[in-house]
């Protein structure tokens, strides 16, 4: 097991270990127990009671935070013609088509999000094996294969990110960072779990949402109630 730092072994004397916060309280907490010393990410986990094995139990999707990430993402739209020009006029960091699937097999890889249109599908397959351990390759569950561009491409420069179940049932997703104040990280915590509350699959048995956390980079995990949460 790794050894802890001193800095967050004072600040997890703060966290009751086996307590579970209500909403504001935890992130108040996440906030006041960040440990490093530039403006750190918060992100909530969910361990969900899912067997992702079966494939109707495989959650994955995408969700646009009211209050944005914190994070411009830099995005790379592969198309053709006016959708070309559609996805720059959107502001797309990057557009094209055939020069960029080179780019990215010479090892270049200076964007975060990869949107194309669905005629451009067999060109970027043929780079699956890059992108996908790297989690960029485009998913229509995801908003990241589609004809509107625009759409596209405003939402992920808006605040939108991507969730999906790992293995264990897991689920990870940015909901700002430390410098926001309490009631937006609570936007945006409230957004997503609602988002997330919403897929739940109809053949899940027992508790959905085992456990529900919030943290910060390198920071400890504070546990949230989720009865706490004020959904609609």
């Amino acid at each position: 097991m790794a050894k802890r730092g001193k800095k967050f072994v004072e600040a997890s004397k703060l966290i009751e270990p086996m307590k579970a916060y209500g909403l504001k309280e935890a992130i108040e907490l996440a906030k006041k127990t960040s440990t490093v010393n530039f403006d750190a990410s918060v992100e909530v986990a969910f361990r969900l009671g899912i067997d992702t094995r079966k494939n109707d139990q495989q959650i994955r999707g995408a969700v646009v935070l009211p209050n944005g990430t914190g994070k411009t993402q830099r995005v790379l739209v592969f198309a053709k013609g006016e959708k070309l020009k559609e996805a720059e006029a959107a502001g797309a960091d990057y557009a094209g088509d055939s020069e960029y699937i080179t780019k990215i097999q010479q090892g270049w890889f200076d964007f975060d999000v990869i949107v194309a249109t669905p005629d451009m599908m067999g060109e970027v397959g043929k780079i699956g094996r890059v992108l996908g351990p790297k989690g960029l390759m485009p998913n229509p569950k995801t908003g990241t294969v589609t004809f509107d561009v625009t759409k596209a491409v405003e939402e992920i420069k808006a605040g939108k990110v991507e969730y999906r179940a790992d293995k264990a049932g897991i689920i990870h997703a940015p909901i700002g960072k430390v410098s926001f104040d309490v009631a937006k990280l609570e936007e945006n915590f409230t957004t997503v779990f609602e988002t997330v509350q919403k897929a739940k699959p109809a053949s899940a048995k027992g508790t959905y949402m085992k456990s529900v956390n919030v943290t910060t980079t390198m920071g400890p995990a504070v546990k949230v109630d989720p009865s706490s949460v004020d959904v609609k």
